[in-house]
C-alpha cells in the first residue's frame, strides 16, 4: 500500500538530502513530500523531522511556521522520525544561546559537549564533526540489519540527556558517554546524520519507512 512520508520544512535543516535519501529507499507508489503545510503533515503517514543550526533559531522558526503543534501531535501518534536537531528539540530546555526552551515533549535536556575533553592524550573537537560508533542499547525494529557498533556521521556541539534512560536505544562515546538515538512507541530520533551515513544510514530509512505501529 502506498504511503505519504512528510519532511517538515521550517526552513532549517538538510532538507534536500534528506528528502533524496527518503526518496531512494521509499517504494515507487509512496510520495515524499518536502512541507511546511500543518495539514499534510497531520495527514502523512510517516513525518521525517530533520534540522541543524542553532537551539533558538530552530525554534524561532518552527513558530514562525506554525508548526509547534503539528510536530508535537505527529510525534505522538505516528511513525515519526527525528534527526539531529528534530532530536534535541523533542527535549524540555537546552543549554544552547545561554538557556533555550524547546518543545517539551519528552523531559530531559540538551547539555553542551565539556570543554577541554581528551581521547587517548589528544583534545577532542567542538563540534564533534565526523563519523563515530553507535551502540544499540536493544532491539528496535530500525535497527534491523544493521549490526551494533556501525559508524554514522555526526556534526554536534550538544546532546540530549533524557530522564527516562528507557528511552536511550543507541549510545555513543566522545569523551563523555551520551545519547546517540532514542525511542518510545512511535517515535524515534537519532543524533547522527542517517542522509549523510552512506549504507548504514540508508538502511535505517528504509526500517523508518516500512516501520508499522
Amino acid at each position: 500500500m502506498s504511503k505519504i512520508i512528510a519532511v517538515i520544512d521550517y526552513g532549517m535543516g538538510n532538507l534536500r538530502s534528506v528528502s533524496k535519501a527518503v526518496e531512494h529507499v521509499a517504494q515507487p507508489a509512496d510520495r515524499v513530500y518536502v512541507t511546511d503545510d500543518p495539514a499534510l503533515i497531520l495527514s502523512a503517514d510517516r513525518v521525517v523531522f530533520p534540522g541543524q543550526g542553532a537551539a533558538r533559531d530552530c525554534m524561532a522558526a518552527i513558530s514562525d511556521h506554525h508548526l509547534n503543534q503539528a510536530v508535537l501531535e505527529a510525534a505522538r501518534n505516528k511513525p515519526f522520525l527525528g534527526i539531529c536537531m528534530g532530536l534535541q528539540v523533542l527535549m524540555g530546555f537546552s543549554e544552547e544561546n545561554g538557556g533555550t526552551r524547546l518543545l517539551g515533549l519528552l523531559e530531559g535536556e540538551v547539555r553542551r559537549f565539556p570543554s577541554g575533553m581528551e581521547h587517548a592524550g589528544q583534545r577532542l573537537k567542538i563540534p564533534q564533526m565526523g563519523w563515530n560508533q553507535v551502540h544499540q542499547a536493544g532491539d528496535h525494529p530500525l535497527w534491523r540489519g544493521i549490526p551494533d557498533a556501525t559508524r554514522f556521521y555526526f556534526v554536534h556541539s550538544y546532546f540530549v540527556v533524557p530522564k527516562d534512560r528507557d528511552l536511550m536505544v543507541g549510545t555513543t562515546e566522545y569523551g563523555v558517554s551520551f545519547t546517540s538515538a532514542i525511542s518510545r512507541d512511535n517515535l524515534f530520533a537519532t543524533q547522527f546524520h542517517p542522509e549523510k551515513s552512506a549504507a548504514a544510514g540508508l538502511k535505517l530509512l528504509e526500517n523508518f519507512v516500512r516501520w508499522e505501529i
